[in-house]
């Protein structure tokens, strides 16, 4: 399951792409070096407050939106947070099943 850190990096590439942002780009935009921008996007740093703020204001997205990265996760990520819910939560279970029902 990837981190909060990697989800963020993948989050931040992903509007940078569709600014049609180089890293290089992005990291002048912001006032970074180019192997920091590297850095948060493969997850190794997590970004200060303000770089995230700066980040944010070149891609042109509120703050908030740089963790919007629930269609980021993985087959495995939603399988394991799926068998995580089943076995905590008897109602959920209850529902699935139910759902399962209805569609095989």
């Amino acid at each position: 399951m990837r981190n909060i850190k990697q989800l963020l990096g993948a989050r931040i590439r992903e509007l940078r792409k569709k600014n049609n942002l180089t890293q290089e780009k992005l990291a002048e935009l912001v006032g970074i070096g180019t192997p920091n921008i590297s850095y948060i996007e493969t997850g190794r740093f997590e970004p200060s407050m303000d770089t995230l703020e700066k980040i944010s204001d070149v891609l042109g997205v509120y703050p908030y939106e740089l963790y919007m990265f629930e269609h980021l996760k993985t087959k495995e990520d939603m399988q394991e947070e799926i068998i995580n819910a089943i076995k905590t939560n008897d109602h959920i279970l209850e529902l699935i099943y139910k759902f399962y029902q209805s569609i095989k």
